[in-house]
């Protein structure tokens, strides 16, 4: 199992990571099959680490139908552009930039694919590992309206965060053992 593989590379001094990640991806019964792997992959792609990515995919991959798998591979890459472009817009000083129009084609977020939810989700989770602001707010106010918890959004968050902390980790000891 690939999530054993990845657990068994994170180094003593992250213990707690080790175990995190194996109770956000391997004991997670808050979220749906689709939702949890879903996540995990968008997260991976989100993370930038080759090594995350390659031990957690085939794993995603295995777990999603191929419309979930597209799906959540679009969302991280359309929350690359929305995360960027939206950020700027937000912490630049001049509001005028708000009004513009944004002129970007994001049309998988209206059709992705999948259940407009579990897109959402994802798309928040890829944007709580980019830092958008304004997107968190965007998609977490979608996923309330559409009746999500919070205790389930807040899911998706704690898997990225763990991803995240994960392949920082394991990239800077790659790094380091060079």
């Amino acid at each position: 199992m690939a999530l054993d593989e990845l657990k068994s590379a994170i180094p003593d001094y992250a213990k707690d990571l080790k175990l995190n990640l194996g109770s956000v991806i391997g004991n997670n019964d808050k979220l749906s099959q689709q939702q949890l792997w879903g996540t995990v992959l968008s997260c991976a792609i989100a993370a930038r680490s080759p090594k995350v990515l390659r031990e957690l995919e085939p794993e995603a991959k295995a777990n999603l139908s191929a419309e979930a798998y597209t799906a959540a591979k679009s969302a991280a890459a359309v929350m690359a552009m929305n995360n960027v472009f939206y950020r700027t817009r937000h912490l630049l000083s001049d509001p005028e930039y708000g009004t513009l129009r944004a002129g970007l084609r994001m049309n998988v977020i209206g059709n992705p694919g999948v259940e407009k939810v579990d897109f959402e989700l994802w798309s928040l989770a890829v944007s709580a590992i980019n830092g958008c602001g304004q997107c968190l707010d965007s998609h977490e106010q979608v996923l309330r309206k559409a009746g999500v918890d919070r205790e389930t959004i807040q899911e998706a968050f704690k898997i990225a965060a763990v991803i995240q902390a994960v392949g920082t980790t394991l990239d800077a000891e790659a790094v380091l053992a060079e």
